[in-house]
């Protein structure tokens, strides 16, 4: 695809932007994308994006005790934790759950969270609705209680233990 700015070079760049709710995108090169600031997030860092979580799980994939660890492989793809780490990339969707444990701390630091933050998408299962429902209750029932709020924290806790007791039958 060329860019869309200046129309000349390949389009490496897909920005995507919302204001006042309206939903905008654009394909860039790479001069062009930098022209407007949208530089690239790991530019000047000489980072690889091929070796970009091997970076963050350790020196050439390896922690104490790899061997161990290496036995280990995704029972969809065969993948090994250490070949995750090499290459930087997950084998397939069941890496992620095969090797949970080791890569919880490596998400933490990428992303600064390891839980999702934002909106529920409408095709998302009862249960995930309900855990983010359950989830945004429990905080907003920690605020009221943080501001000694007792009535509305006593309304919040009645609900999630509604939401709770239809976890349990459903």
């Amino acid at each position: 695809m060329i860019c869309q700015s200046c129309g000349k070079n390949q389009a490496t760049t897909h920005i995507k932007t919302i204001v006042n709710g309206e939903l905008k995108e654009y394909m860039l090169c790479p001069e062009c994308a930098q022209k407007m600031g949208y530089a690239p997030f790991f530019g000047g860092m000489g980072l690889n994006l091929e070796n970009f979580l091997g970076s963050f799980l350790g020196e050439n994939g390896s922690f104490a005790g790899a061997q161990s660890q290496q036995a280990v492989r995704c029972k969809k793809c065969g993948s090994s934790f250490a070949d995750i780490a090499r290459s930087g990339k997950m084998g397939c969707a069941e890496c992620y759950t095969t090797f949970y444990d080791k890569l919880l701390p490596s998400i933490q630091r990428i992303h600064g969270n390891t839980a999702h933050c934002g909106k529920v998408a409408g095709s998302a299962g009862v249960r995930a609705k309900r855990a983010s429902e359950l989830e945004r209750l429990r905080s907003q029932l920690n605020e009221a209680v943080r501001q000694q709020e007792f009535e509305q924290a006593a309304r919040l806790r009645d609900q999630i233990k509604e939401l709770e007791g239809g976890q349990e039958n459903g």
